[in-house]
């Protein structure tokens, strides 16, 4: 049986968690979901320009670890952007940088 996966930390919500190319009704695209691991990988490197071993002590996850997240990161916003589709941002395995923990079939997605 494996072990359990760990949860990766997460320090904040995005601000907005759906995108759309604009011009195009919802209900004419189809969408990719990007785990809240996978955005905090790709802001963390990507966005705030740390290294890959910074962000992944930050998430509390090995280096290789991070770049796994965040090639599959990556690729999900590249297939967005390329194939004209709608982007959402949810789910995953993860705990909050405030210790509230999140895992597969549980949402937090900071709306009231």
């Amino acid at each position: 049986m494996p072990r359990p996966k760990r949860k990766r930390r997460v320090q904040s919500m995005p601000a907005a968690t759906f995108f759309k190319p604009q011009g195009v009704p919802v209900r004419d695209l189809k969408d990719l979901t990007l785990s809240l691991e996978g955005f905090e990988a790709f802001r963390l490197v990507d966005g705030e320009g740390m290294s890959q071993e910074e962000a992944a002590v930050l998430m509390d996850v090995s280096r290789p670890t991070l770049c796994r997240i965040l090639m599959e990161a990556r690729q999900t916003v590249a297939r967005s952007l390329a194939g004209g589709m709608a982007l959402r941002i949810e789910g995953g395995s993860y705990r909050m940088g405030d210790g509230q923990e999140n895992g597969p079939g549980q949402r937090r997605c900071g709306h009231r």
